[in-house]
């Protein structure tokens, strides 16, 4: 059951070095300089959380390196919890190679053979902080392969027990896995966990087998996932629960790097429902169109600065661009 000290948001995963490109416009082998920043998509969502007034914890493992400390320093800068991060002797840190070949379209490359945040082990996790969070939020790269892959589901079952909303972004990166059946065999049984599920379109399409939004979310309600959340990227965003659905139109801002948005939109909603003594009371249309405006607003105004943590809005930065865009509508 839930001490004193309940976190409001848990995320476990990958924390890593993206290496930036210099330049928009270039394919991965023809990029001209890259530059490195924290990221990591769970890590991301931590940040977010915190930036957005939330108390925040990050679980995952970095390498005894310059890259692992600094990772760890930005954690704490940004009043995100690191009393569950864990440190490899002998592992490096993960990094990520990105390419940009236009705003909207990022190309990745890991270097993780294996790369530290897949050496988190069970015995590793801070089950205090696992049995008193509000939210506990996890992705799919964590499950490639042991021992992160039983570490999460082992912390996933933890929150579970403790009364945790589980959050699960698919955040699907097929280069990173040996076949499409293991993933969508592993990404199955974390469903089985889920709550809360995101995924943007083509990840709709590879757990349902259509593009019809209504229908997908219809089909993995009935593997017991209580709300699905849809990116939609320059379109906007999609709900799907048991008594309501709707679509959410994304605010129109002059995109200069969309890597990230998915995790400060998932943020935007982690917020909003950690906010409420029980969250399953709040899947209404009402509670929900609200929220995924909020969250909409999050991702927009991270799009407007370059790199993920760096662009990571505070709660009144979305507050004042949601009054601009009503004073933009009027």
């Amino acid at each position: 059951m839930m001490g004193s000290d309940v976190m409001d948001i848990v995320t476990l995963g990958e924390i890593l070095i993206d290496m930036f490109p210099s330049e928009v416009g270039y394919r991965l082998a023809d990029v001209p300089a890259f530059y490195p920043k924290p990221g990591g998509a769970p890590a991301n969502v931590a940040v977010a959380v915190s930036r957005l007034g939330k108390k925040s914890a990050f679980i995952g493992k970095v390498g005894e390196d310059a890259f692992g400390h600094s990772l760890i320093d930005v954690l704490k800068q940004n009043g995100v919890e690191t009393r569950g991060m864990r440190i490899d002797p002998v592992v490096r840190t993960t990094m990520a190679i990105i390419a940009m070949p236009d705003e909207n379209t990022a190309e990745f490359i890991f270097y993780r053979n294996p790369g530290a945040d897949l050496c988190l082990r069970a015995d590793e996790l801070d089950q205090e902080l696992l049995s008193n969070t509000k939210v506990f939020h996890c992705g799919s790269l964590s499950l490639v392969d042991e021992p992160a892959r039983s570490a999460q589901f082992q912390a996933a079952g933890l929150a579970k027990q403790g009364g945790a909303l589980i959050s699960f972004d698919v955040n699907f990166r097929l280069s990173l896995w040996a076949n499409p059946q293991t993933a969508l065999a592993q990404i199955w049984e974390m469903l089985a966990l889920t709550d809360l599920l995101k995924v943007n379109e083509g990840e709709l399409a590879l757990l349902t087998g259509g593009t019809d939004l209504e229908a997908g979310c219809k089909s993995l309600l009935a593997k017991g996932v209580q709300l699905v959340a849809v990116t939609l990227g320059a379109k906007g965003s999609y709900y799907y629960c048991e008594n309501a659905s709707g679509f959410i139109p994304a605010f129109e801002v002059e995109t200069v790097d969309a890597v990230g948005c998915g995790d400060a939109f998932i943020a935007g909603v982690l917020v909003q429902l950690s906010s409420l003594g029980d969250w399953k009371t709040a899947l209404n249309s009402d509670f929900l169109n609200h929220t995924f405006t909020y969250a909409n607003a999050v991702g927009a105004v991270t799009a407007l600065t370059r790199g993920v943590i760096p662009a990571l809005p505070g709660a009144a930065q979305v507050e004042q661009f949601l009054k601009a865009q009503k004073s933009i509508l009027l």
